[in-house]
């Protein structure tokens, strides 16, 4: 038998689940209106995050491939290495992203025709994603931690392949743009 968090232990991390949740897609929504160059703040264009942030992404898919096969060989400690270095990048991409929006103008998409609509697709799917995913990566985490491994990996299953999406359509979306940034 799995040894599982009790229900209180459960509870608590549901409600950090919920609370993070909720609040990392607001204050990112929130500060990435605030421009602090608009409201008059010295600060430099942090431009050159953009390629880091997003090789950090295309790091990101490769750690969660890795992992994945590290867990299908029985290599359960490098797994978990894996899984908690995939989720520190993503804390850092999170931070540079937001870091560069709050200091430089958005860049707008330039191409025409079909391109466009494929590139308005991934864009928006890769937001709405990146939002969905937050409490799956959290609970897949906890069920990981307090050892309910079935349940980890029930939706693990639903976990990855989100993930997934979100780390590579983010290294695709800065691939689109790229041209588009100004120098």
């Amino acid at each position: 038998m799995e040894n599982t968090l009790t229900n209180a232990e459960e509870s608590k991390y549901n409600k950090w689940i919920v609370l993070l949740s909720v609040a990392i897609p607001l204050v990112v929504a929130l500060l990435f209106g605030v421009n602090l160059r608009k409201l008059g703040y010295d600060v430099q264009p942090l431009s050159f995050l953009p390629p880091i942030y997003a090789t950090i992404n295309g790091i990101t898919a490769v750690l969660l491939v890795a992992a994945v096969w590290a867990i299908k060989n029985g290599k359960r400690a490098l797994h978990e290495r894996l899984i908690k270095v995939a989720i520190a990048c993503s804390v850092a991409f999170l931070g540079m992203y937001v870091a560069y929006h709050m200091t430089s103008d958005s860049t707008k998409f330039g191409g025409e025709g079909m391109i466009k609509y494929v590139y308005y697709f991934i864009l928006v799917t890769h937001i709405l994603l990146s939002v969905v995913i937050i409490p799956f990566v959290l609970i897949t985490y906890v069920r990981a931690i307090s050892k309910s491994f079935e349940r980890h990996k029930k939706i693990a299953k639903i976990t990855f392949p989100l993930w997934l999406y979100v780390a590579v359509t983010g290294v695709i979306v800065y691939l689109m743009i790229s041209p588009y940034y100004v120098q």
